[in-house]
């Protein structure tokens, strides 16, 4: 049972989730997972695991409103990306389930690192200004939706970080569209994976609560934040660092622990 001060961390965890979740599309649970694993204190990698995936879903559906209020949502492309995904993401949390919880961080970490580093090897990349899914990339995009949904599931994350860059490279569309549409995905494959942890009793229930209260505040100044930076390439490298300092951290308490 946590104490008030650890709930009271958790609220502000959920901040931090949510404004990254507005900001980028991304990040709620590269931040979720190791915040309540080593800020909150939460025990048990898979309880993290479990309860920032349902936490992550429904602060994605916060930003999800904003940018829908925005307009920098593509319905169509994110709703193909979550389809193909959820299968993925069932698939994926099931074997993470199985797998031993700290090795599971630190392979976490190392996904981070190759994703950071990808991210910043195309941040000069604009994007082409009304890119739409059609039957053309349609293979690609739902392709690049099943792969991101499994790794979501196993590392028990949204899966903005990956959903992102996977939009950009089967789409070409701006990175503000990417970070809008990819809530889309981050909220089915969050709740997929929190539906099939709480299945197994893996979900600390008024964690979760306070989580999302804290994300909704944060969710609403990440979306601000990331409309006033779209277009310069900023949004890219600012996430990118946040990954690369995050996954360090993660790589050297984990390592510690195997």
């Amino acid at each position: 049972m946590l104490d008030t001060l650890q709930y009271g961390l958790g609220a502000l965890s959920g901040g931090l989730v949510g404004f990254s979740l507005g900001l980028v599309g991304g990040g709620g649970s590269i931040l979720a997972v190791p915040l309540m694993v080593y800020l909150v204190g939460v025990s048990s990698p898979h309880v993290a695991i479990g309860t920032s995936a349902l936490a992550v879903a429904a602060n994605a559906g916060t930003g999800l409103a904003s940018h829908a209020r925005a307009h920098t949502v593509k319905w169509r492309c994110g709703g193909m990306y979550a389809v193909a995904g959820v299968a993925g993401a069932l698939a994926g949390s099931t074997i993470g389930k199985a797998f031993d919880g700290q090795k599971l961080l630190f392979l976490f970490a190392l996904v981070m690192l190759a994703v950071g580093a990808l991210m910043l090897k195309g941040r000069k990349a604009v994007g082409i200004e009304g890119a739409q899914c059609n039957r053309e990339n349609a293979p690609k995009v739902l392709g690049y939706g099943l792969g991101t949904g499994l790794f979501s599931g196993f590392f028990g994350i949204g899966g903005g970080f990956l959903i992102v860059p996977g939009l950009v490279a089967s789409t070409r569309m701006p990175m503000i569209n990417a970070v809008g549409t990819s809530l889309v995905a981050v909220t089915a494959f969050g709740l997929t994976t929190a539906l099939n942890y709480a299945f197994s009793g893996l979900v600390d229930w008024p964690l979760a609560g306070v989580f999302i209260a804290g994300g909704i505040a944060g969710g609403f100044g990440g979306t601000m934040t990331a409309r006033r930076l779209s277009g310069t390439g900023t949004l890219t490298t600012v996430f990118a660092v946040l990954i690369f300092v995050v996954a360090g951290y993660m790589l050297w308490k984990s390592a510690a622990a195997l």
